[in-house]
């Protein structure tokens, strides 16, 4: 899983969006709390890449990731861009495959 985040966190802070991407299922779900929407398949990851990390020039450093049973894991992160600075919170879900499944964001 720490390889799956740090990979995530590379191609984001590298506004790699076909990168990143890659590491989600088809069918994945990023639900952000904090700005109040859900982002469904890759169509969905793709808007939510390019919106907040791409469009507010994002900067993501891992804070500390502890695993919560072999498909899902609580990952603390520490977002700089042009909206200033936050810490946030990713639960992350998995699939057998390895790929990501779903994102439960939210701001500390």
């Amino acid at each position: 899983m720490r390889k799956l985040v740090e990979s995530f966190i590379a191609a984001a802070n590298a506004f790699d969006v076909e990168g990143a991407l890659s590491l989600f299922a088809t069918d994945a779900v990023i639900d952000d709390i904090s700005v109040g929407d859900a982002f469904i398949g890759h169509a969905g990851v793709r808007q939510y890449l390019e919106r907040f990390f791409v469009g507010y020039d994002t900067s993501s450093k891992l804070l500390s990731i502890e695993e919560l049973g072999t498909f899902h894991s609580s990952v603390r992160l520490d977002f700089t861009g042009d909206f200033g600075h936050e810490i946030g919170i990713l639960k992350i879900a998995i699939n057998p495959t390895g790929l990501i499944e779903r994102i439960d964001a939210d701001l500390e």
